[in-house]
């Protein structure tokens, strides 16, 4: 069977992610393709997860950190340049899920790191989880896709991933961390492209062809204008409504007290979209109250949009300028993206 072999010279999460999208819906189902891709910093959450619950958005905005969110499930993971990222493409009637892992086990065995496979997503050596898994299939099709810590920064992994102590009562999937390793801890000259060299070498060998009768393909943002349908599935993967809008339904839940009331705020959001807003208070001025209510409802739960939105509630209704001021500058200050 034909072997094809795509490695990234890209590091924007968003290009790599359509790749892999691309990779799914486009290329020949009948051959066994390996894509191999890192990514600058980013967090990169599942399908079905919240952006707000998983991280801290605030400070990835701040420090120019990427969001971003596959189409695959499983929990939110930090890459960086110490990632290497695997994907896997096989016909569905040939797919191995084993062999994916054997060719990985192999080529770190090339590297003098013994690694085995642990329940069905992760690999580790001895106890301690240097990669994790997750999986697609189609009628024709499936999809595997994975990420080996090389070099990683553990303090950021922490930095960015531990989510910010909101009352959110989120719908959907929620990480669970664990115990996890860098191959340099096991051999230190490795790096991701000594690891890619020897992923391509095993993924060969497994399918007995010779590395020098299957050339890499490297790709490039010069790939999307050759590509139409990959540069479609890059403004999906970078667009806010994939990133945030696609997040499951939740409740906010926040409470402060001014000198003119006590504000008891309820937020439900629906698609990272404003949905329903209940506001418990004992402020005498009921009219405030119900223009908060209005003002913020059908609004994108975000700090810009909602204070566009409450900016424009202070110039319509000047009498209520001062709370209003106050209650905007409290609740941008709350939202965390």
């Amino acid at each position: 069977m034909k072997l094809r072999i795509l490695k990234s010279e890209v590091t924007n999460p968003w290009f790599n992610l359509a790749t892999e999208d691309w990779i799914f819906q486009e290329l020949d189902p009948n051959s066994h393709t390996l894509f191999l891709w890192r990514n600058a910093e980013t967090v990169v959450i599942g399908r079905s997860q919240n952006p707000w619950v998983e991280c801290k958005t605030d400070k990835m905005a701040e420090d120019d950190v990427y969001l971003a969110r596959r189409q695959s499930g499983g929990g939110a993971v930090f890459h960086d340049l110490g990632n290497t990222n695997f994907t896997f493409l096989s016909p569905k009637d040939d797919y191995d899920q084993d062999a994916n892992f054997t060719i990985i086990i192999n080529a770190l065995k090339k590297l003098g790191v013994e690694a085995n496979l642990s329940g069905r997503n992760d690999m580790q050596v001895g106890d301690r989880k240097i990669s994790g898994s997750a999986f697609k299939h189609s009628v024709d099709r499936s999809f595997h896709h994975g990420t080996l810590l090389v070099n990683a920064d553990m303090q950021k992994l922490g930095d960015y991933l531990n989510p910010h102590p909101l009352k959110l009562k989120a719908k959907g999937i929620k990480s669970v961390r664990s115990r996890v390793a860098n191959l340099v801890e096991f051999n230190d000259a490795i790096n991701h492209e000594i690891l890619s060299q020897a992923i391509i070498e095993a993924f060969c060998e497994y399918y007995d062809q010779e590395v020098s009768d299957t050339p890499v393909e490297e790709l490039d943002e010069a790939t999307l204008a050759k590509e139409p349908h990959l540069n479609k599935y890059y403004q999906q993967m970078a667009d806010w409504n994939w990133r945030f809008g696609k997040t499951p339904e939740f409740s906010h839940h926040l409470e402060t007290r001014f000198d003119w009331g006590l504000i008891d705020l309820h937020l439900d959001v629906k698609q990272a979209v404003i949905e329903e807003v209940v506001i418990f208070s004992d402020a005498l001025n009921v009219e405030l109250i119900e223009a908060l209510k209005e003002a913020l409802t059908g609004v994108k739960y975000n700090k810009e949009d909602i204070k566009t939105k409450l900016d424009a509630l202070s110039a319509a209704q000047p009498e209520m300028v001062s709370q209003v001021d106050d209650f905007s500058a409290w609740l941008v200050g709350e939202i965390k993206s």
